[in-house]
């Protein structure tokens, strides 16, 4: 997520170069076909391109409106998965009671339940960051961090970590054996039939926050709003500089590349807004929103262990 308050102009032209480059070849060819070769023929009616500009205006808002709804739901989805992380820390803390002489028992069950937690939701950002043909821009990216596994290890024994690798739905794995625990719990006597429902009840409410995730991930804007915003956008920029060149002359060459910059900017908010899991600048912050559930976790669990905490990289946040 971009938290700086202007944007970086390497960032801008590095994402938008090559449209850019062809933009401004255009106009500069227009220019000299017109006033040097003298081709006359090449101008169009300005009224014929502002129409065409009104319509597209109108078409980039409503898709960027649907792009950033969906950035928007997923910075909602991860905001209560950060509330429900703290409601299940408070609630295995306070509820799992102690039954008889098993405490010490009892407090490595409480240790495994919030900290395969805190690798339940890593696990989750890992998996929801992978990446899918059909998302692939062919472009490298300026900032972005490591997707993989192998930092949850931490958190978890041998055995699960790499029982979990095996899974094609790691999170999910983590939340099955997080309900075998409360099992243990419940029969041990530590959890009261009220108190295993309540915490069955929050250990729910993480597989609704990943199912309503992955929909996100799994579910891609429709493809004619991209494809064509992208085929529009070309074709309104191609006709600029015929509108222009017979009233401005040489002014038609950085007036072109303005108002297609304009344009091309709006279409590539879009673009890299609607996908917010794609480990990218533009997304939603997945890597901080982890960072922030394991302090808590760890401050209420009373671990003065806590992780360090990346500066902002170029102004973003991942």
């Amino acid at each position: 997520m971009i938290i700086s308050r202007n944007l970086k102009w390497r960032h801008i032209i590095y994402y938008t170069r090559l449209k850019l480059l062809y933009f401004v070849v255009l106009s500069v060819s227009v220019f000299v076909l017109h006033e040097i070769f003298d081709i006359r023929e090449l101008s169009i009616p300005f009224n014929a391109v502002a129409t065409l500009s009104t319509a597209l205006a109108i078409y980039l808002g409503f898709k960027n409106n649907n792009a950033y709804e969906r950035w928007w739901e997923a910075r909602k989805i991860w905001g209560l998965i950060v509330n429900y992380s703290r409601a299940w820390a408070r609630e295995v803390l306070t509820m799992i009671m102690p039954n008889g002489e098993k405490n010490e028992e009892r407090e490595s069950l409480q240790a495994r339940l919030l900290y395969r937690h805190i690798a339940f939701v890593n696990a989750l950002r890992v998996f929801l960051r992978r990446k899918y043909e059909y998302n692939d821009t062919n472009i490298k990216e300026i900032v972005e961090v490591k997707n993989g596994y192998g930092e949850i290890k931490k958190f978890l024994s041998d055995e699960e970590f790499y029982e979990m690798l095996t899974k094609k739905n790691p999170p999910n794995y983590l939340l099955k054996l997080q309900g075998d625990d409360l099992k243990t719990a419940f029969e041990n006597g530590w959890l009261t039939d009220f108190r295993f429902v309540k915490l069955s009840e929050t250990l729910t409410e993480f597989n609704n926050h990943q199912g309503m995730s992955e929909r996100i991930k799994n579910t891609p804007l429709p493809r004619p709003y991209s494809f064509f915003s992208r085929v529009f956008v070309t074709i309104h920029g191609t006709l600029i500089p015929f509108a222009f060149i017979e009233e401005l002359g040489w002014v038609n060459i950085p007036l072109s590349i303005v108002i297609n910059f304009v344009f091309l900017a709006l279409d590539y908010v879009g673009e890299r807004t609607e996908d917010p899991f794609e480990n990218r600048m533009d997304d939603a912050p997945l890597s901080s929103i982890s960072l922030t559930i394991e302090e808590n976790i760890k401050e209420m669990y009373g671990d003065v262990n806590m992780p360090v905490r990346p500066k902002a990289e170029l102004g973003v946040i991942m």
